[in-house]
């Protein structure tokens, strides 16, 4: 009947470049489910709470326990510095699955927040702000029917985080008004529904950008599979600084008519993964060795260096811009 049975526990990770999160995760013989171990002394995991013999259901708010393993450690990995897990005890995990439990009901539809970038058109931005009198940083949006936010993702009756980067908790109502005013005819909000921010407040967690839903944007990051020719894969990778400050690689001297330029690479593109893996925080020779990995292809995750300056004006850590 489930008595006794434990609740998923959620933790939100986050870390340096030159860190992990502390913890490893095993597919085990004769054992259901994505296993937490070696669960690092001290490290992240352990300080969040993460046991030895946890099982993963869920990363950044996607169900993972049906998926396969290789494809789940790679969603993590490709993450980057921050990951909103959702794991469950080994005993309970296990009384589930004896009982037939179907363990995705366990745990909440929606737990991210959205980041929203709206263009003004001639009725305005098509949302409307109220919150309590005398009360900052709290913010409530009403959206008008088949307006710019509406169009934009902002799901009405949200709760208003972030604008153009920026936390709005210590703004007032007032000060909140000559933002949006200054912002011109283009602005980009971080919201969450009421049940997301409920999620986060009950569990202690703070609401960011790096662990937003990013699909409603208009820059994405794109996937290019590139299989070697007999000239090699046309193009040089190059070290460099970020807009962030932190050193990045960038894709140059793209060859016309070379697998590169015909997957659609563009000079000055900046790589984030490599075969789904984030490769953020690794030097140039790390980078390199994993493009060389996988003999004669590669599929690589890559943004232009438009969509590069937005994300990092708003703040998104850029998880899951490949949309896994």
């Amino acid at each position: 009947d489930g008595e006794g049975m434990g609740e998923p526990r959620f933790y939100l990770l986050s870390k340096g470049s030159a860190e992990t999160f502390g913890f490893c995760l095993h597919e085990e013989l004769g054992c259901q489910g994505h296993i937490v171990r070696q669960v690092e002394l001290g490290g992240l995991a352990q300080r969040r709470g993460m046991q030895d013999g946890d099982r993963l259901l869920q990363v950044n708010g996607h169900f993972v326990d049906d998926m396969d393993h290789c494809r789940v450690v790679q969603k993590i990995k490709a993450s980057g510095n921050h990951v909103l897990l959702a794991v469950l005890d080994g005993d309970s995990y296990k009384a589930a699955k004896a009982l037939g439990r179907d363990l995705s009901q366990m745990l909440p539809a929606d737990v991210r927040p959205r980041l929203c970038h709206i263009v003004q058109d001639r009725s305005g931005f098509g949302f409307s702000v109220s919150g309590p009198e005398g009360v900052k940083g709290t913010f409530q949006l009403s959206v008008q029917q088949g307006g710019a936010a509406e169009r934009a993702g902002v799901p009405t009756g949200s709760w208003l985080l972030e604008l153009n980067g920026a936390s709005v908790r210590s703004y007032s109502q007032a000060q909140l008004t000559k933002k949006l005013k200054q912002s011109g005819s283009k602005v980009t909000l971080l919201v969450a529904s009421s049940a997301v921010e409920e999620f986060y407040r009950l569990r202690g967690l703070q609401v960011t950008a790096a662990t937003a839903d990013t699909s409603w944007l208009p820059f994405k990051a794109r996937e290019l599979h590139l299989v070697k020719g007999p000239a090699g894969y046309g193009f040089l990778l190059k070290e460099d600084d970020c807009i962030s400050g932190a050193t990045g690689q960038f894709l140059w001297d793209v060859d016309a008519g070379l697998p590169a330029q015909q997957a659609g690479m563009k000079e000055g593109d900046r790589l984030l993964a490599v075969n789904g893996e984030n490769i953020e925080g690794l030097d140039h020779h790390q980078t390199v060795l994993r493009i060389r990995a996988h003999d004669g292809q590669v599929t690589l995750l890559v943004i232009d260096p438009a969509g590069d300056r937005f994300y990092h004006s708003v703040g998104s850590g850029g998880t899951e811009w490949s949309g896994t």
